[in-house]
């Protein structure tokens, strides 16, 4: 295990008259290290870069630095704005990073729940111009990422949108009708098809690492087990693993062996 130096606050673009910033967790190490871009869950609507630190640090402790990004949040920033802001993020630690030690020549994406699934979204939509946006001024720079880790994230919006009457008046309006800003996700709704990651599987995607708990009851383990079986069709490096026993968010995803795991898989994915 390292020693972890953190840089707080960090401006990597600024949007709609806000600084949108990061933290970058780096072990001790000589030399440039690899690094993986951190996206928070929250619902799409709350959290921070700094939620979960100790997460954080424990994975640059590993071996692997972090930078935590913020993004811009619903109900005032609606899909794609959290993708473009996280590829705006990738492409300032493409100028940036290695003055900083970090190594650039493969960068991964990291997230957890709303999080996991805009870092699926960035390792799917290499080039695509809507979702690259014009955030931040490194637009020269590639967005693509080479490894994506996910924890218990949503992937197809056109099953899990889908309520009865009766789950619409208990439930209120699901959290994937929140992202695009409506009251409703219709089923031939073209944008939500388009947003959905089950549906943007491409041959050339960067291998993936899917972690879920098998008793999550926010977002069903299926989720990342569908996700796994588009993957496979398309013969795409993904590996899925289920955790025992846990639900979102807990306490499973942090532990010794699951970050050692974890950081030893983008170490083998990232380093040169």
């Amino acid at each position: 295990m390292h020693d972890v130096t953190i840089e707080h606050d960090i401006c990597y673009a600024k949007a709609a008259g806000q600084e949108l910033c990061l933290d970058i967790y780096r072990p001790d190490v000589s030399g440039d290290v690899p690094v993986v871009l951190y996206l928070h869950g929250g619902g799409w609507a709350r959290g921070d870069k700094r939620d979960f630190a100790e997460r954080l640090e424990r994975m640059a402790a590993n071996g692997v630095a972090v930078a935590s990004a913020n993004y811009r949040l619903v109900p005032e920033f609606v899909y794609p704005t959290n993708i473009q802001d996280a590829k705006a993020a990738v492409r300032w630690l493409r100028a940036n990073g290695r003055s900083r030690g970090l190594s650039v020549g493969k960068i991964g994406a990291w997230g957890a729940s709303a999080g996991g699934y805009i870092a699926v979204m960035v390792g799917l939509t290499a080039g695509d111009d809507e979702l690259e946006g014009e955030v931040g001024d490194h637009l020269d720079q590639s967005s693509a990422v080479q490894a994506v880790v996910s924890w218990f994230s949503l992937h197809d919006f056109m099953t899990t949108s889908y309520q009865s009457p009766l789950e619409k008046r208990l439930q209120g309006k699901t959290l994937a009708a929140g992202l695009f800003g409506v009251d409703e996700v219709a089923g031939d709704n073209p944008v939500v098809r388009n947003a959905s990651p089950v549906r943007r599987i491409r041959a050339d995607a960067p291998p993936f690492l899917i972690a879920h708990g098998d008793c999550d009851s926010i977002v069903q383990a299926s989720e990342s087990a569908n996700l796994l079986a588009a993957f496979s069709r398309e013969g795409i490096d993904a590996t899925l693993c289920l955790i025992a026993a846990a639900g979102h968010e807990d306490p499973k995803f942090d532990s010794v062996s699951n970050l050692a795991m974890t950081a030893a898989w983008l170490k083998a994915k990232l380093e040169p």
